[in-house]
């Protein structure tokens, strides 16, 4: 398995307590890549899938970032965090209140569908072209502007006297830390996140997870069978079929015309005729097909393709 021919996307489940740099970093060493990237960063405090691309198939990463995602969240109600989550510095202790089913189903209703959510400090969005946890650690806090998510899903999964247990399936960009802090709020005892296991990320709901420890337990050939081709990323993308000569013309950067009314403009996966996925390209209003993320020419040539 050479560091020129590996590529495509493994599914790591990844363990509470590792930065999902250094479970990137890990799985890179492992399948022996030249290159990988992750779509979609996990706090170290919390597990599940994290997926990796190895080698050619970080160009096409950013296709996917839009994803949706699944995640099963406890909140630790009575005390807030400075991070929100357990890893912070904790408040005094809040009276509780009695909590029944239909009382918590009723506050979760004012979660679900598009709200607006203000991002935590401790996060990686960049102010001044800093992240906002360097401003925090350093005393500031900076003014954020409040995002629209969307809630898909928000289903109580069990509780306790001072515990909430959620399934939530939400859009990009959503903090799941940052959902514990508000439901805490309009609790009035204050709540952080006190664990978070992501289920999945689109489009991989039914696709199997692997941890590292069973990575590493297997052989190398073993390896090769658990990545996923890129294609399985981008079920979302349409697909428009190109023969040799036309996939030839792409990766040299070439533009072809496409048949006035019958192609809709829009982003497409570049297939050969035999189901060979070489890239992403674009039709514009022209009926014009240029590409936008090609596979090298050298994977293409020795018939690698995912």
């Amino acid at each position: 398995m050479s560091q020129e021919s590996i590529y495509g996307i493994v599914l790591l489940n990844k363990s509470s307590g590792a930065s999902s740099n250094r479970a990137l970093q890990q799985v890179k060493r492992l399948f022996q890549a030249k290159k990988a990237g992750h779509t979609g960063t996990l706090d170290p405090l919390a597990c599940g899938m994290l997926p990796i691309c190895l080698g050619e198939a970080t160009k096409f990463s950013h296709f996917w970032l839009d994803a949706d995602k699944r995640y099963e969240a406890v909140l630790q109600l009575g005390q807030t965090s400075s991070t929100g989550d357990a890893e912070g510095t904790l408040s005094e202790k809040k009276t509780i209140p009695v909590l029944d089913a239909s009382a918590i189903e009723k506050l979760l209703s004012s979660f679900r569908g598009t709200i607006s959510q203000i991002p935590p400090m401790y996060s990686a969005l960049k102010h001044q072209g800093r992240p906002l946890y360097e401003w925090v650690r350093n005393g500031h806090v900076i003014e954020r502007a409040a995002r629209t998510i969307t809630i898909h899903r928000l289903t109580l999964l069990d509780f306790t006297e001072d515990t909430i247990r959620l399934d939530v399936h939400c859009s990009k960009g959503t903090y799941i830390r940052t959902l514990a802090e508000d439901i805490g709020e309009l609790l009035g005892c204050g709540a952080y996140l006190s664990s978070l296991y992501r289920i999945s990320v689109s489009p991989f709901e039914s696709s199997p997870m692997y941890t590292l420890t069973e990575l590493i337990d297997l052989p190398q050939d073993k390896l090769l069978e658990l990545v996923l081709p890129v294609s399985a990323a981008l079920a979302h993308v349409p697909v428009k079929n190109v023969v040799i000569s036309e996939a030839q013309a792409l990766l040299q950067g070439k533009k072809l015309s496409c048949e006035a009314g019958v192609e809709q403009k829009g982003i497409y996966q570049l297939q050969t005729d035999t189901g060979q996925f070489i890239g992403i390209g674009e039709i514009n209003d022209d009926g014009v097909l240029s590409a936008k993320r090609m596979l090298s020419s050298e994977l293409v040539g020795l018939g690698r393709i995912a």
